[in-house]
């Protein structure tokens, strides 16, 4: 094991956090099994392993990477404030806004319905307080014969007005949801042709983080704040037409109410995510102090560091308390403040309507149509002052989405047909690396007949997997030639090669589906008599029929409810009526015990019979029966030939295999 592979078990560990929010006994052990093998290999210390799977359980750090994606950084050495996402705005919010209108344009109707709904909501909010002042007025001025049909016609505005209200809240849902539902479609599908080499450098948490929280958050901004920013704006343009039709005078001195407000809400909400950001920050670093002493507490008290602990959990709740209450005190503040500069106004209005009323420039019917309109001016600013920290959200998710959605696919091009395959393999001056300036595979030469098993063993680091990836051209290679039948593989296409190729994984995966489709996953037209007979010989017919409902019988999620070697079993039967003519085996009974790997075996034995196989092993014990060792160090070929044959060199191969038969780690 190498800090990659460590790397690589918290990031799929990570994944299952955040897409179940807790870790599966399977994980758990998982976790545990590679933080012991790290501390005897000596790739991290004591404190570093803690310190990671703390992090871990604490959602990681959020770290911005090349074009603002936030990543999962696990960080080995210190330990820092966590964000939570508070605050994040888009880098290029134009460009968001420019991707999310081609989205738009796909539901025009809808768009135009619900801006339709809108503009009469508007106005009738807009008309009725005029209505609500000519009633006043009929009322003071005794023309009560007048009053019916404006009460009538304030009656059906407002009947209007609801129905419209609801009409555009439906609207707004399907509006969401269909382009949520386009967009979360056209992301699964860019991530399903995403190349192997973008899994292997961004998280699964990452990954599943924009598939449900950055599609969930634009669909909860969609619905929540599109209908309302919209009727905001038309809102405030509205009433300020209102205003000077029915009192210039008044109405420039409502603009008082407003600058005091846009003043406001600008300083208050400034200060306000400054301390509601930072009190996020501090709350994350108290939790993951906590965290951390749960997970190391046998070192803590080993070293003991007792009262440090108790001394930095303190500061930190200090600060994080003095922080609080700055934090409450300006989100409390908020109402109130605004709720005064709205007083302010109405005493203004009244003043200065009761002076113009007295002059017989207005009547006291405008004055009451003016306080409304005050009122009806100042909500929709405040209304759309809280929607910009939600909208700028928003589109941070969108543009996260966009960078997915920008992503070049997996080139599975190829003019090449396999109908015709052998299993002849051959590797020949294959030059490989995953990034630049760190060269994995270095003029690699294999030459692998039809029929044979072939072993690859090494340490950790050696390239064995490597090898694997490129046969199934998961990554190309930089030069050199991989050839199938004396057809180089970059000239078939990846879903040609890969139907004619099995592949049985350490990390075996079953879907939560029934036993059935996930036996014949691979070969939907197997029969159900090809498929038995194929559980039989691979030693999973006892134990499925075992299960309520036997073949028709639901995994659970990853095959939680079987043991590791019977899923192990079940993707042995899975490869075995897929028919391949080229078998894969990568370290397939690394991770059971002896017992089930003696069953694991035989049915892998069966599997093998008549194909050509690449055996990865770790346990050299699987692979002494094999046509084949090839030993690989360092991306080379340093060793080649039988069990016996290897073992009477006395090279690296005997030192493997010596070393693992007294019980150390290879």
């Amino acid at each position: 094991m190498n800090k990659e592979e460590w790397q690589k078990t918290l990031n799929e560990a990570e994944g299952e956090y955040r897409k179940k929010g807790v870790l599966s006994e399977e994980m758990r052990q998982k976790l545990n099994d590679a933080k012991r093998t790290a501390q005897q290999e000596g790739i991290l210390t004591e404190e570093e392993l803690a310190l990671s799977v703390k992090i871990l359980k604490t959602g990681a750090t959020t770290a911005k990477k090349e074009g603002g994606t936030p990543a999962v950084e696990m960080r080995f050495g210190g330990r820092g404030p966590r964000n939570f996402g508070t605050g994040e705005k888009a880098k290029d919010s134009r460009g968001a806004i420019k991707r999310l209108t081609g989205y738009f344009k796909a539901e025009l109707k809808i768009v135009i319905a619900l801006l339709a709904a809108i503009i009469i909501v508007v106005l009738c909010q807009v008309f009725t307080p005029r209505l609500q002042s000519n009633a006043i007025d009929f009322i003071d001025e005794g023309r009560y014969n007048s009053l019916p049909a404006v009460l009538i016609w304030m009656g059906a505005l407002y009947i209007i007005l609801s129905l419209f209200n609801l009409l555009q809240g439906i609207l707004s849902a399907v509006l969401s949801q269909r382009i949520v539902k386009r967009m979360r479609r056209d992301l699964f599908h860019k991530i399903i042709n995403l190349p192997i080499a973008y899994f292997d450098t961004h998280s699964h948490g990452d990954i599943m983080s924009r598939m449900t929280n950055d599609v969930d958050n634009i669909s909860n901004t969609l619905a929540q704040t599109l209908g309302s920013l919209f009727s905001g704006i038309l809102m405030i343009l509205g009433t300020v037409i209102m205003m000077f039709i029915t009192c210039w005078q008044l109405a420039l001195l409502s603009c008082v109410i407003v600058v005091l407000t846009v003043v406001a809400t600008k300083y208050l909400s400034k200060a306000m995510r400054k301390f509601y950001s930072k009190r996020q920050i501090l709350l994350g670093r108290l939790n993951g102090t906590v965290e951390e002493m749960v997970v190391g507490h046998k070192t803590v008290q080993a070293f003991s560091k007792e009262e440090e602990v108790i001394r930095e959990f303190g500061q930190t709740s200090a600060e994080l308390t003095k922080t609080g209450i700055i934090a409450e005190i300006l989100g409390g503040s908020m109402g109130p403040i605004m709720n005064a500069i709205n007083n302010i106004g109405f005493v203004i209005i009244a003043a200065f309507g009761g002076y113009f009323a007295f002059e017989n420039i207005i009547s006291i019917g405008i004055i009451s149509a003016f306080i409304i309109y005050a009122k009806q001016f100042s909500r929709p600013i405040n209304e759309i002052a809280q929607l910009y920290g939600q909208l700028q959200t928003a589109l941070a998710s969108s543009e996260r989405v966009f960078h997915v959605l920008d992503e070049k696919a997996e080139d599975k091009s190829g003019e090449t047909q396999m109908e015709d395959l052998t299993g002849n393999v051959s590797f020949e001056n294959v030059d490989f690396s995953y990034v630049p300036q760190k060269q994995v595979l270095f003029q690699f030469n294999l030459e692998v007949q039809q029929g044979q098993r072939v072993a690859l063993v090494g340490a950790t680091g050696s390239g064995k997997t490597t090898v694997v990836n490129l046969l199934m051209r998961f990554y190309d290679i930089q030069s050199g030639a991989i050839r199938i039948g004396g057809v180089n593989i970059s000239d078939i296409s990846a879903e040609d090669l890969r139907k004619h190729i099995g592949i049985v994984l350490q990390d075996t995966v079953l879907f939560h589906d029934t036993v059935r489709n996930n036996l014949k996953y691979a070969n939907p037209e197997i029969t159900d008599e090809e498929m038995i007979e194929a559980a039989v010989k691979c030693s999973c017919d006892s134990f499925i029929r075992q299960m309520k409902g036997g073949y028709d019988a639901v995994l659970s999620e990853g095959g939680s409810n079987l043991s590791q070697g019977q899923r192990q079993l079940l993707s042995i039967c899975r490869a075995f009526l897929a028919k391949p003519k080229i078998l894969i085996l990568d370290e397939a009974t690394s991770s059971v015990d002896t017992r089930t790997e003696k069953r694991i075996q035989d049915a892998m034995h069966l599997l093998m019979s008549d194909k050509t196989s690449l055996i990865i092993a770790h346990r050299l014990s699987t692979i002494q029966d094999a046509d084949v060792i090839v030993v690989m160090d360092m991306g080379r070929i340093v060793e080649i030939g039988s069990h016996e044959n290897l073992l009477s060199q006395r090279g690296k191969y005997y030192d493997l295999y010596t070393r693992q038969f007294a019980g150390e780690s290879v």
